[in-house]
């Protein structure tokens, strides 16, 4: 008989759900989660249990909740996982401090090596990985420093922080996940204004790839704790979230073979080599003018948009409860061709603008190889308060995309 699984997940956000409902589809149990504040979501779901703890983002907090919770629940095993950055950060720096959790997250120095885009660079460099041409600064930068002829690249450019987990501490009106700079008079204005907020690490401005959201690619893998790769899942991104706070999160993809992306045996060599353990999620993209790929970065846990691999065929639950510490070194891979989607279809469709994607991805609804992170339809069967916010915050897709996709139909 299989010991009791008992999950505990940090984090309110899509991630927490969809990993909690990995956790349901595979052994029909609930998650325990808990985060600073209710999320749309995770409220009123009947597949976990959901706390609010406003202070959760302080170490010892985390520590108490998390010893205590062992205390309370002797039996079973104990699964945990953090669903954003701070709390993936959090989770490696302190795990020693609650050893009986099973923990799928990379060793504190290999953390550190990779967290930070600057330094991962530096470890694509090793391994031949493509990333964009990048200029890595360390503080507020003059306006003779960021001229396209001192850069090595024309404007527009992309502006973001090399460690996310840190930038995200300091919210600030107008904060975006990336940043756009269309001159060097702007250029100098996003970095002043992320460190006037008490941001302190490595800013990272980087030439601007050709091609729009459906030119992204989205591959993840799941190492087990020898540091050998055991899965690995590929998404053709269709469409990707727009708002300011969401930019650059998948909405729509359409899984590929694997085997068939060369870039996928270096990233597993890369990974094997450095001993990584857990999930590793990586931003591509498909340069529009020469077809060449380039890495963007690491996420050192499970994307956002998880569920388009467990809806692929490879659930995360399992491959953490039966491959983590497994002693076989089997590699799972996706090779077949499914399609997600956290919007409602026909906005992924308007706004998808590869229409042969989008053909491809209604084929693959008709013949009923789609999912959807939202709709779940044991979580919703005699929940009405569950079924009404999924369908509102499926509503409201509608007119975010009308408020923040940077071009409509109607402008094709």
């Amino acid at each position: 008989m299989m010991t009791k699984i008992i999950p505990v997940i940090l984090g309110a956000d899509l991630n927490c759900y969809n990993l909690a409902r990995a956790f349901h589809e595979a052994y029909g149990v609930k998650a325990y989660c808990f985060g600073r504040y209710k999320m749309a979501p995770t409220m009123y779901s009947s597949i976990l249990h959901y706390t609010a703890i406003p202070d959760l983002e302080d170490d010892e907090t985390v520590v108490k909740l998390l010893q205590d919770f062992d205390k309370d629940h002797p039996d079973g095993e104990l699964y945990l996982m953090g669903c954003t950055d701070q709390y993936a950060d959090m989770l490696i720096r302190l795990h020693s401090r609650f050893p009986r959790y099973h923990c799928p997250m990379p060793p504190k120095d290999i953390y550190q090596e990779i967290q930070k885009k600057a330094e991962f660079y530096q470890e694509c460099d090793r391994f031949g990985i493509p990333y964009p041409k990048t200029v890595v600064k360390t503080g507020p930068v003059q306006l003779e420093e960021v001229q396209a002829d001192v850069l090595g690249f024309d404007y527009p450019i992309i502006i973001k922080p090399s460690f996310s987990a840190e930038y995200f501490r300091h919210e600030f009106e107008g904060m975006k996940k990336v940043y756009v700079s269309h001159s060097p008079q702007e250029s100098v204005d996003i970095v002043k204004t992320i460190y006037s907020h008490g941001y302190t690490d490595k800013m990272i401005l980087q030439k601007m790839v050709a091609g729009g959201d459906s030119n992204m690619r989205v591959l993840t893998c799941f190492s087990d704790n020898k540091g050998k790769v055991r899965a690995m899942c590929l998404g053709h991104t269709m469409v990707e979230e727009h708002t300011p706070t969401g930019l650059g999160n998948h909405a729509a993809i359409v899984t590929e073979d694997v085997t068939r992306f060369p870039m996928a045996e270096q990233i597993r060599k890369m990974l094997e080599t450095l001993g990584y353990t857990g999930f590793s999620n990586f931003d591509i993209k498909e340069d529009g003018n020469t077809g060449n790929f380039y890495i963007f970065e690491i996420n050192l846990r499970q994307g956002r948009s998880n569920y388009y691999m467990t809806g692929a065929g490879l659930n995360l639950a399992k491959l953490i409860v039966e491959k983590y510490e497994d002693p076989g070194e089997d590699l799972q891979v996706c090779t077949k061709e499914t399609y997600w989607h956290l919007i409602p279809s026909p906005v992924a469709f308007k706004y998808t603008e590869d229409k042969d994607l989008v053909e491809k991805a209604r084929h693959l609804e008709k013949i009923g190889r789609s999912s959807s992170s939202l709709e779940y339809r044991y979580d919703e069967m005699h929940n009405p308060l569950r079924f009404l916010i999924v369908k509102e915050q499926l509503r409201r897709q509608y007119g975010k995309f009308a408020k923040y996709y940077p071009k409509s139909e109607q402008d094709k």
